[in-house]
């Protein structure tokens, strides 16, 4: 039986995406808001210049110079990020891609549309909606738009298979993103019938990389686990900062109207203790994910959680 890595890890979508034209190509088509005649025909990859220096905050990026069918071309941002707070950074990458065509003096003619396409693996967005295509439109008539910019989000929790027969190929690379990862056992036989899809499904298994590029994967694990606790920490320290401030000003204006100033102290107990029990229940979750993984030593997970190696033998 096949073991397979997570393709949304940054060794794994490099190597199917990064490497295989073919198959970068094929999701290209799949995903971009392109005309119904219009279709990438050819790529190059530009050399990627804008991943971050932070190790636990690396993120996948694919940088590709597209030509359609129609001889145009037009350069393609594809990333795989964790959480809303990089839809900042994706501005900055797109935009630097944008600028970054032209050598000095060239004219401006000369640049192409920039497209980012972005693969969330946490929802960033109240709509149901999976699909994001952001344009820079004129506000009175949306119809009026400046050419340069497009942003593409593609929330993949939110993904849902509809079986539709006009995208097909879409919607199975969406199921190759979230439905092929460690846990896999059997990948499912509509997959398996599309021939890029089985081509990708073949580089995501765990025999095809060599220990070195393994223990690469596992840093990279421990990466994005630590980056999540690290944003949901500061999450957390925003919301205690806020709430204790926003009582703060509420108990101070009860006091002046005679609620006695002893229950200033008890509501900020209350509410630092309420939110210390919800960190560490959030740092015991982590703990019990990786020992399922079975791939991190008790000393790995202590320095992560903050757990005692005594807590998390009670856990094994």
């Amino acid at each position: 039986m096949a073991h397979y890595l997570d393709p949304k890890s940054d060794l794994v979508f490099k190597r199917i995406f990064g490497e295989h034209k073919n198959l970068c190509i094929s999701l290209l088509n799949s995903m971009l808001p392109l005309k119904e005649t219009q279709q990438i025909v050819s790529i190059e990859y530009n050399p990627s210049e804008f991943v971050p220096e932070i190790d636990a905050l690396k993120n996948s990026i694919v940088d590709v110079r597209c030509t359609d069918n129609y001889k145009r071309q037009f350069i393609v941002e594809m990333q795989m990020y964790w959480t809303k707070s990089f839809k900042q950074r994706v501005l900055l990458n797109a935009s630097k891609a944008y600028v970054n065509q032209l050598e000095v003096k060239q004219p401006f003619k000369l640049l192409h549309p920039v497209y980012a396409l972005t693969f969330v693996n946490q929802n960033f967005n109240d709509s149901p909606d999976y699909y994001h295509d952001y344009k820079i439109v004129n506000i009175a008539n949306t119809e009026e738009r400046i050419d340069g910019l497009e942003f593409i989000f593609i929330e993949l929790p939110k993904f849902k298979p509809q079986n539709r027969a006009e995208k097909k190929l879409h919607e199975l690379w969406l199921r190759f993103m979230t439905e092929i990862e460690e846990k896999t056992e059997q990948v499912p036989p509509e997959l398996l019938e599309n021939t890029e899809i089985s081509e990708a499904i073949h580089y995501a298994e765990k025999s095809a990389y060599t220990k070195v590029e393994l223990n690469d994967y596992d840093k990279w694990l421990i990466n994005a686990l630590t980056a999540q606790s690290a944003l949901l920490d500061m999450e957390e320290r925003g919301m205690e900062r806020g709430m204790e401030k926003g009582m703060e000003k509420g108990i101070e204006k009860g006091m002046k109207k005679g609620i006695k100033k002893g229950m200033e102290e008890g509501m900020k107990k209350g509410i630092k203790k309420g939110m210390e029990k919800g960190k560490a229940e959030q740092n015991i979750e982590i703990a019990k994910k990786m020992l399922k993984k079975e791939l991190f030593s008790f000393e790995d997970i202590a320095e992560i959680t903050g757990l005692s190696i005594e807590e998390i033998e009670t856990l094994k």
